[in-house]
């Protein structure tokens, strides 16, 4: 297949050319301030979804490999090219996708580095449902830095994942249900545990922290108010004890406001349960629908420092410790493998409950796995009609 004509603008392995003149600048530190280089948009010709480009530093005489941060919304990725030179991609946040020209598709997490070789035919993006960020660093050979090709059909990025990806739960994933289930019953003791054990496998200061502020939408302000000042209590006492803890970072992309806010909450919501969500509850309480539109699914779920099927681990996990909450964890079961959780994942999250000592949690994880598994089984294959409002969306 032939390439196309290489652009200087169309990704951030090309954000900047090598400086004239660069080679009689100064030999003294420069300090580039953030926010100094605009970013912008990835360029359709090149890109599939929406993509954000910050160039960070251009190649040069001395270093000749320029560097930038380049943020996929879901469902986003780059078309097919290779580089001259290689490129070394680290992910900084999210959950994404890249593949090698016939070979499968890989999942790529925060930490993760990917090398690809001068002439290898790949792709890379965001997952369906998560946002991912990552810092590119790309070589220059002879003034290019990549050779653009076809756009990733969506049955190619549609391929398969992995089998450990599709039957296990990371370390740093399992670790997210008993936070949220002991924040949701305000058992500090074992909230103080599993937040230890979840920093241990992984978790950032900052993930730590977006779990415990989106549970007061599902277990109220005072509960997540607690359980904010039990990790600042952990946090500091393993800095007492010499451990430091990734610190993690804050949301990369601005969330609207207004009208744009509201359209984004109702375009998440429907994604995430497949269909639009109506009824009379909401004709009744108008209001709560606005909410749930506006600030969970608009302000919260926009914040892509956690990924979706973090934010619904959690959810399940917290609507499993809480009696009386059935039919929102059932809802959320079903949103969950929306996102792209198996049943086999989900029955990690219930058996990882059980084994924090939240017997009762665990139980009723299970029974809701059950449960929508029949239902999905003995459902006939047709188009879901726009989802009743029920009290599965009331957020708390």
């Amino acid at each position: 297949m032939n390439a196309r004509p290489w652009k200087l603008a169309a990704c951030v392995a090309m954000v900047h050319a090598v400086a004239a003149g660069a080679a009689d600048a100064p030999l003294s530190q420069q300090i580039t301030r953030a926010g100094q280089q605009a970013a912008s948009a990835g360029p359709a010709e090149f890109f599939t979804g929406r993509v954000r480009v910050e160039p960070v530093w251009p190649a040069d005489p001395h270093i000749t490999a320029s560097g930038g941060l380049v943020t996929f919304e879901p469902g986003a990725r780059s078309a097919w090219h290779t580089h001259p030179a290689g490129q070394r991609l680290v992910v900084l946040s999210g959950v994404g996708l890249t593949q090698e020209w016939g070979k499968p598709v890989q999942t790529i997490r925060p930490g993760d580095v990917v090398w690809c070789p001068p002439g290898v035919k790949h792709w890379h993006g965001a997952t369906p449902t998560t946002t991912m960020s990552h810092l590119a660093v790309t070589g220059t050979a002879d003034g290019r830095n990549v050779n653009w090709m076809e756009k990733v059909s969506d049955a190619q990025y549609s391929q398969e994942k992995t089998m450990s990806d599709t039957h296990h739960l990371s370390a740093t994933q399992q670790a997210i249900a008993p936070i949220a289930a002991a924040t949701a019953v305000g058992d500090m003791p074992k909230l103080n545990a599993a937040l230890n054990s979840g920093l241990d496998a992984g978790l950032t200061v900052s993930d730590a922290k977006e779990i415990l502020v989106q549970m007061y939408a599902y277990t109220g302000f005072p509960r997540s108010l607690n359980a904010l000042g039990e990790l600042m209590k952990v946090v500091d006492a393993r800095k007492q004890r010499g451990v430091q803890d990734a610190p993690g970072r804050e949301p990369a992309q601005p969330i609207p406001v207004g009208k744009e806010l509201l359209a984004l909450g109702t375009a998440n919501q429907t994604k995430l349960s497949g269909a639009p969500v109506r009824g009379a509850l909401f004709d009744f309480a108008p209001a709560i629908d606005a909410y749930l539109k506006t600030h969970l699914f608009g302000d919260i779920f926009a914040r892509d420092n956690l990924d979706w099927q973090s934010r619904e681990l959690a959810t399940i996990g917290a609507l499993s410790a809480l009696p009386g909450a059935e039919s929102q964890l059932q809802s959320h079961i079903r949103i969950g493998m929306n996102v792209g959780l198996t049943a086999a994942q989900l029955r990690q999250l219930a058996q990882g409950l059980a084994e924090q000592d939240q017997p009762q949690a665990a139980a009723r994880a299970s029974s809701a796995i059950d449960t929508h598994l029949a239902q999905a089984s003995a459902a006939e294959p047709a188009r879901s009609p726009p989802r009743q409002a029920s009290p599965a969306y009331r957020g708390s």
